[in-house]
């Protein structure tokens, strides 16, 4: 889950078909041993004028989620920022997340002092009395303000506070690699700075949208053509990429509390969560099972809730934002994520998750975009469509997953009003109510 977006608020051509793609025939394995680690080489065996070297997928064996190992780490990081890429200063100011009592932010108090010393550097004709701040409160991670010039509202400089703790949950670096990559792409924002605990970067004209309006066909074909433009973007510089999906949700879990100081919030806890037995478990049959999938992995959002996508009705468009989470993953978890976050966030509704029908709409949309991105023309078969509303739906077990782990861990360490257990509570129970039902999903012949 991101920053702006629990607030108010990415083309290699390849003579090869989507649909070989996506269809892989049953993988067979051998194993390999790879700097000292246990690693696995899957391929496929169709005639070998038909088999790219892009199709080999090389990841690690399972690993105790509790067990980190530093070559993995480094085979994870694939994003590669183009060259002749804007520098991004950096600057030595930390902003406070609070103001002092009272208001004023003067002295070194507050936030307003913070952003105001930015705003010396990034819009030094700006006159700190002149300038009007504004608290965005439909965040859950971090603080964002937006910063502008008395009432003029065309530049506003947006600062980005990180949370208590976020560090934990989020590669800053590669943020900062995978923001600086979408910009070049023009699927992102200009990026200003970053200072000690945060980041400011470009204000997208536009209205956050809510669950209501992504559905809404005009609108999620937007979405649809903007994330397959994304999942494009050749960004790992030669590399074979490889998700990092099981190695951040080992981590995740394990940094979740075992108890909370809280006796009511304890006694919730141990009640509505599975034991740590049951969620490792849950994990190594995840990754046994959607691993072999098929779906490819490219450069994804990986957060993309609907506070993440900003419609601009007069230009016609919707871009994301957000980069917190974003980096090399299964093309169907980044859709089957977006998918589970039509339910919302706040007050989640899963009731609302898009019916069969939508998802063929808009998995169409998508594969078209995709194909035309990708050179492979715009032709999408019926069993394109099928495959990937299996793959999508399955992924979306994953999604429920991860940021039920993350919420535990935001339950346990986050300082903003929301409550990160009930969150949790949710995520989990969706993830069990869902399991057999997808799992009966079958990939077509």
């Amino acid at each position: 889950m991101c920053v702006c977006a629990r607030e108010s608020r990415i083309a290699e051509r390849s003579p090869r078909p989507f649909s070989f793609l996506l269809l892989l025939p049953r993988p067979w394995s051998r194993a390999l041993s790879v700097a000292g680690c246990a690693a696995l080489v899957t391929t496929t065996s169709p005639p070998p004028l038909l088999l790219p070297p892009l199709l080999l997928l090389l990841r690690l064996a399972p690993l105790r989620p509790r067990l980190f190992s530093p070559f993995a780490a480094a085979m994870a990081n694939y994003i590669h920022v183009p060259p002749g890429s804007p520098e991004v200063p950096k600057l030595d100011i930390a902003v406070k997340e609070t103001e002092p009592s009272g208001g004023g932010g003067g002295g070194g108090g507050g936030y307003r002092y913070g952003a105001l010393q930015l705003l010396r550097r990034l819009r030094p004709d700006w006159k700190p009395e002149e300038v009007t701040l504004k608290v965005f409160t439909d965040g859950i991670t971090n603080k964002l303000i937006g910063c502008y010039k008395g009432e003029e509202v065309d530049d506003v400089v947006l600062v980005r506070i990180y949370g208590n703790k976020t560090e934990l949950l989020v590669d800053r670096e590669e943020e900062l690699k995978s923001f600086r990559v979408l910009q070049a792409h023009g699927c992102a924002p200009k990026l200003y700075c970053t200072f000690n605990n945060g980041l400011c970067y470009e204000f997208m004209q536009g209205e956050a949208l809510d669950p209501e309006h992504v559905c809404n066909p005009e609108i999620f074909r937007l979405i649809a053509r903007q994330l397959a433009k994304i999942h494009a973007i050749h960004a790992h510089n030669g590399w074979i990429p490889k998700s990092n999906l099981w190695l951040k949700m080992g981590k995740y879990f394990s940094l979740i509390p075992t108890e909370f100081v809280d006796k009511d919030l304890h006694k919730r806890f141990l009640k509505d969560i599975p034991n740590p037995q049951i969620l490792q478990e849950e994990m190594a049959w995840m990754k046994e099972r959607l691993s072999n999938l098929g779906s490819p992995v490219v450069l994804c959002h990986n957060d993309l809730l609907c506070k993440n996508i900003i419609y601009n009705g007069k230009q016609g468009d919707v871009q994301f934002i957000d980069y917190e989470y974003c980096g090399y993953n299964y093309l169907a978890y980044d859709i089957g994520n977006h998918f589970n976050e039509f339910a919302g966030v706040s007050e989640v509704d899963y009731s609302l998750y898009p019916s069969r029908k939508l998802q063929e709409k808009w998995l169409r949309a998508y594969l078209e975009a995709y194909k035309e991105y990708k050179g492979f023309g715009t032709d999408v078969s019926e069993k394109e469509v099928e495959v990937l509303y299996v793959q999508v739906n399955q992924f979306a077990l994953a999604s429920h997953f991860f940021w039920g782990l993350w919420a535990l861990i935001q339950a346990k360490y986050s300082t903003i009003d929301f409550d990160f257990l009930g969150y949790a509570i949710v995520r989990f129970n969706q993830y069990f109510k869902m399991k057999n039902e997808v799992m009966m999903l079958k990939l077509p012949e």
